[in-house]
């Protein structure tokens, strides 16, 4: 009946368990943190649940968690009386990870121990930093409301199995049983684990109790005889929620810590904002913009949201409502007096309430970003190169705030010709030349294809600064943020390049005049490439190119269309607007040439050279190898 079974773990934590055994975290104490955290996340899920069915409480509505020592076996037991797990559960939570991103993080690790445990930290461990100190561990749960003889015992050696069996426990709840290694057995001493608990779990609102062991009958010192005390279990916790305490009476390392404590985070957060708000809605927000990006967070299944509270009741995690997709880096919590405690995420999805405290946690967030960028400029730059991507996406999803998400936006630049993303859209508007009403930027595969794009020669003759776009979502972000601050955002390679009061009369006369006299050009290279192209223009963008591509205004660009293919979208045929330069000596050559087959082979050549530049790529690159051949071979005649 006891239905012993012996399992394998999954590849990914046999890996991680292999780290975690060989202490690649610095501060091994850490394991206590992480499992009295998950204790007192098991005591609130038990809390919420019994508000719907009391009878979860099984006549102990007490919940707590309790750390107790044996220094002759050298064992440490953290033990809670909260929801508890059952057999399917056991085996999921403890045997997988059930997380995105694993083989990234393998593939990350570099071997320096220094580095590889701030990967760990990242990546969230909980239950499996236990084997930081253990040579075994062993697991006794039963859920709340099931029978007493479906309680599961699990137990490892951190190796490659796992073994679970059914037994039977009184209580509800969960205990596990740390068997030390010989070298970590300081962790056994009552001491040690009464100022780790202190240290890290002070904010945690479930009493966290160690026994404290009665005194036998004495006697005092003037005779008088002392009463004997029994042993009692003893909080070693403030149990006060850190939220509900004024800020003033918190320290920057009790913030820190509970950081720790709701996201799983090993290193510090980089910024925090607690704050109280009563009046026509009441409520209290914590919330924290981490120091470092999870593994997952381009995984669409990610979980993000802050945990809700409801006057100081546990009701859910990641509670993605209160926070737009593009800020789903933030961790934290916010806990309403204005919600009801049955709520539910279908409650909250039409829910006035949660609309309203939506936009104040967004401004909140915001508002941390643009003073952090403001006051820190470098402490902004770490944050930007963490989560600028996810940011990008907000113009898109939040209309209402577009212009402060697109005021912390940071790029790269020709001002500086530097591939580091630090240039905002307001440092940009204050270099602008004078006369200058549009901020002109490119979109690239990459860096250095955008900074060595023929479309920037006549704008770097001028001095006029470009920005510089080479991620995947660049593409998506500027087809929702049209402009800045009333200046337009104009595409260099898209239409004219619209340089208005930039460009004087004389500039304006002497491309009249190239464009009249290169007429005749323009119309044999029009019957040339025939079907190829949507139009020919003589161009004003380059000075040292023979000839480049752009997109017609209204049409998708070559970026954009890159993008749709990627995701299997089908894409409307388009032609491009061919632009020559007739001051370049292959134009004037093209231009003098009398053979028609001839001329219409140069055309396509410096049509296919100008795909390439724009595209990266093009559609039959062996018919473009064996046209370049044939007019090589063909020059040397």
């Amino acid at each position: 009946m006891s239905q012993q079974e012996t399992h394998g773990f999954q590849t990914e934590v046999k890996q991680l368990l292999h780290l975690m055994i060989h202490s690649l975290y610095s501060n091994k104490e850490i394991f206590l943190r992480e499992l009295v955290s998950n204790a007192a996340d098991a005591a609130d899920k038990l809390r919420y649940l019994a508000l719907t069915d009391d009878a979860l409480y099984e006549g102990d509505g007490e919940l707590r968690v309790r750390v107790s020592t044996d220094k002759e076996k050298g064992t440490v037991t953290i033990s809670d009386n909260g929801i508890g797990m059952t057999r399917d559960g056991v085996i999921e939570h403890l045997g997988t990870i059930a997380k995105s991103g694993t083989k990234d993080f393998f593939n990350n690790l570099s071997g320096e121990a220094s580095k590889d445990s701030q990967l760990i930290g990242q990546f969230g461990v909980g239950f499996y930093s236990a084997f930081i100190v253990a040579k075994k561990v062993v697991v006794r749960t039963r859920a709340a409301g099931h029978a007493v003889n479906e309680a599961v015992l699990w137990e490892s050696e951190g190796e490659g199995s796992f073994n679970v069996e059914t037994v039977t426990k009184n209580t509800r709840g969960t205990e596990i049983t740390l068997h030390l290694r010989d070298e970590e057995t300081e962790f056994a001493d009552e001491f040690r684990l009464r100022s780790i608990i202190s240290k890290y779990s002070d904010h945690i609102s479930i009493p966290v109790e160690m026994f404290e062991a009665g005194q036998e009958e004495s006697e005092g010192e003037d005779g008088e005889k002392i009463a004997a005390t029994e042993g009692t279990w003893k909080p070693m916790n403030k149990a006060t929620a850190l939220w509900t305490r004024n800020k003033s009476d918190i320290t920057d390392e009790e913030y820190q810590e509970f950081y720790k404590h709701i996201s799983h985070d090993y290193a510090d957060a980089l910024k925090w904002s607690h704050n109280r708000v009563e009046g026509k809605q009441e409520y209290t927000s914590l919330v924290y913009i981490p120091a470092k990006a999870p593994w997952d967070m381009f995984n669409r299944d990610h979980k993000h949201g802050l945990k809700l509270f409801v006057q100081r009741v546990f009701v859910m995690d990641d509670a993605e409502q209160f926070m737009p997709t593009y800020l789903r880096f933030v961790k934290g919590l916010i806990d309403s007096k204005d919600l009801p405690l049955n709520v539910s995420r279908e409650i909250l999805q039409d829910n006035q309430v949660t609309k309203n405290l939506r936009q104040a946690l967004t401004k909140r967030v915001l508002g941390m970003l643009e003073k952090l960028a403001e006051n820190d400029a470098e402490k902004y730059q770490s944050f930007w190169a963490e989560f600028g991507q996810v940011l990008k996406e907000g113009p898109a999803e939040d209309f209402a705030n577009k212009e402060r998400i697109a005021g912390l936006l940071r790029f790269a630049s020709t001002h500086d010709n530097s591939a580091a993303t630090t240039v905002s859209l307001d440092a940009y508007i204050e270099r602008m030349k004078e006369g200058q009403d549009k901020i002109y930027f490119i979109v690239a595969d990459s860096h250095d294809a955008a900074v060595n794009s023929p479309h920037l020669e006549l704008l770097r003759k001028k001095g006029i600064e470009v920005l510089l776009m080479s991620e995947r979502i660049d593409e998506w972000l500027i087809n929702h943020l049209t402009e800045f601050k009333g200046k337009k955002l104009h595409s260099v390679t898209k239409g004219d390049l619209e340089l208005g009061s930039l460009e004087d009369e004389a500039d304006k006369e002497a491309q009249d005049k190239v464009a009249e006299e290169a007429k005749g050009l323009v119309e044999r290279i029009k019957a040339a490439l025939a079907d190829k192209v949507s139009d020919v223009k003589v161009t004003s963008r380059l000075t040292d190119t023979p000839a480049c591509v752009v997109t017609g205004d209204g049409e998708m660009s070559t970026q954009m269309i890159k993008l749709m293919q990627a995701a299997g979208q089908p894409v409307p045929e388009s032609k491009p607007t061919f632009e020559i330069n007739p001051s370049h000596p292959l134009v004037e050559r093209l231009n003098n040439e009398a053979d028609e087959q001839l001329f219409a082979d140069w055309s396509n050549l410096l049509l296919q050279q100008a795909l390439l530049s724009e595209k990266g790529s093009l559609s039959d690159p062996s018919a473009f190898i064996k046209l370049t051949n044939q007019m090589l071979m063909a020059s040397f005649k």
